[in-house]
């Protein structure tokens, strides 16, 4: 979805940002960084940009009141954009307001780089883009070198690993009515709410609905309405929920749309719970002030993402899994009164 081969890295400006929490302060440089190597941008550029390449969720940033130009990411995004001699004060504001909100004890600090970048596509359209990135991690590196016939061997503590970006976002420079596209990276965590920060408070970010969001939803909410709602109102083996996962899965990955009448029948088929689901699915809808279609394109990507937290394994104790992939007719279940256990019968064709 992001791509970067002919991108170009503009400006940058680095800044620390402590944890006031920890009576840590913050740190702001006095003009942007000056690349005097040619071979650091290209690192750079990896560093920041390749993270993104797998990204498939595009978010706007958005305001809690509903007046988008109370974000203060939107504000200095826009400042720039339009006015490029801006870009150094809108980083060091950046710095501020980052760390106005890092104040949970569990959130590191660390160095926090303004980008500002040339031709970044997304969805195939090449944009300007902002991009915000925070390091938190570091790492010991050791160095071999020749010396006097031999070799010698020294390190380097608090160094960046340029293949591990820990926090990041782009923002690119279209639909700024709409909050602009936004992407994000966040791959550190120090518990739930200060993993939050990034995402809710620093940057205040709504998933984009579209065909991705719609699919990767759908897909969430019947899993967990059948792992989790189904036992109220219906007696089911694991077996036959596993099955209800498979075909569901099976429907999404054949079909190039979705429209819910054709998979509450194909898929669930028994009216009472064809009901129980939508009425399940309604509930999500306005808890989370998410609508979803009746009717959308299916997203591959989200259908393979999905695809990896959908468990089509039944466990048995700590003996055995069994993988159910096709006919659930092939698998039977019983109680054995002589042992006074459960038992599955399985039946074949062919040992692999």
């Amino acid at each position: 979805m992001v791509t970067f081969f002919e991108a170009s890295l503009e400006t940058i400006s680095v800044h620390h940002v402590g944890n006031q929490t920890q009576e840590e302060m913050y740190a702001l440089s006095d003009q942007p960084l000056e690349l005097k190597d040619e071979l650091i941008p290209n690192l750079l550029m990896q560093y920041f940009l390749k993270p993104f390449e797998k990204a498939n969720e595009v978010y706007h940033l958005m305001h809690s009141s509903g007046d988008l130009a109370l974000n203060e990411l939107h504000h200095f995004a826009s400042q720039v954009f339009e006015d490029n001699s801006k870009f150094h004060e809108a980083s060091q504001q950046i710095a501020r307001h980052l760390y106005k909100v890092t104040n949970h004890p569990n959130i590191k600090g660390g160095e926090l780089y303004v980008v500002y970048f040339k031709q970044v596509q997304i969805e195939g359209n090449p944009l300007d883009v902002i991009g915000i990135f925070k390091s938190e991690n570091k790492e010991t590196y050791l160095k071999v070198y020749p010396d006097q016939g031999g070799f010698q061997v020294d390190y380097e503590q608090d160094a960046i690993n340029i293949n591990k970006l820990d926090k990041g976002v782009l923002i690119f420079n279209i639909e700024k009515e709409n909050g602009y596209k936004v992407v994000v990276v966040d791959k550190t965590n120090g518990g739930q709410e200060a993993a939050r920060y990034w995402k809710d408070e620093f940057l205040q970010l709504k998933i984009r609905n579209d065909s991705f969001n719609q699919t990767s939803n759908t897909l969430g909410i019947y899993k967990n309405f059948v792992t989790e709602k189904l036992d109220d109102e219906f007696e089911m083996s694991k077996a036959d929920k596993i099955d209800l996962l498979n075909r569901s899965m099976k429907y999404f990955k054949e079909k190039e749309t979705f429209d819910i009448e054709e998979f509450s029948n194909e898929v669930i088929g028994n009216e009472q719970a064809i009901e129980s689901f939508k009425n399940f699915k309604n509930q999500y809808e306005q808890e989370f002030d998410s609508p979803i279609a009746d009717n959308f394109i299916i997203s591959e990507n989200a259908v393979k993402k999905q695809a990896r937290v959908y468990k089509s394994v039944l466990k048995l104790d700590k003996n055995f899994h069994i993988y159910i992939h096709g006919d659930k007719e092939l698998i039977e279940k019983g109680f054995d009164d002589g042992r006074a256990m459960n038992y599955y019968k399985v039946y074949f064709k062919e040992e692999a």
